[in-house]
């Protein structure tokens, strides 16, 4: 191989290794994550979610495979990103500042019952932080996909919560394993909503 080619191998490599990390420490919590989203659905309840830069991509990437589907025809499952509407998130930031302009969405939207999916590579992420904050006022359910060592948000999620940690320091490879966490999850739910799996 060439340097160029031996450096995209090395990508490669990164990748399958920190997704063998990862499958030895994150099914037992992506399993209880996937029963918490489905019995929020199940319940009348919905899924907000939210992240920046990439994790913005993959919280529409999720709400878009919950409204629309995943592999399976299926009903609808609410699910909304809050990362979306730009007069939204614009005058809120314009207007009290860049971190709440998922937490002033939470509270508009948030119901008990329903489940906050915050996703921040770094775990510190102030608008994802505020978000919980705001969840958790409204009586809401937190899953966390993060990455490193869980950062300011693994030490404030509580009882009832879902803590999905990468222990990786890189972010693009952290953001890999989010983005098959999101995919388990929508399989999970598919297959307890139509196959009547349980845990």
């Amino acid at each position: 191989m060439n340097p160029l080619q031996e450096r995209i191998h090395a990508h490669f490599e990164e990748s399958i290794k920190v997704k063998q990390l990862a499958q030895q420490v994150l099914p037992d919590a992506t399993a209880e994550a996937a029963l918490l989203l489905f019995n929020a659905l199940a319940n009348d309840g919905k899924i907000l979610i939210c992240g920046n830069g990439g994790s913005a991509a993959d919280a529409q990437h999720f709400a878009a495979e919950m409204t629309g589907r995943f592999e399976r025809e299926r009903m609808e499952l609410a699910a909304i990103a809050l990362t979306t509407d730009t007069s939204a998130l614009t005058a809120i930031g314009n207007d009290y500042g860049f971190e709440h302009v998922f937490s002033k969405q939470v509270r508009a939207l948030g119901r008990s019952g329903d489940v906050l999916v915050g996703i921040s590579t770094s775990g510190n992420s102030a608008n994802v932080i505020e978000a919980i904050k705001a969840a958790h006022e409204r009586d809401m359910n937190v899953i966390a996909f993060t990455g490193r060592d869980g950062g300011k948000i693994a030490a404030m999620l509580r009882d009832g919560d879902v803590l999905l940690n990468v222990p990786y320091p890189r972010t693009a490879r952290i953001q890999e394993v989010h983005i098959v966490l999101v995919h388990a999850l929508c399989d999970a739910i598919d297959a307890m909503l139509m196959d009547g799996l349980s845990a």
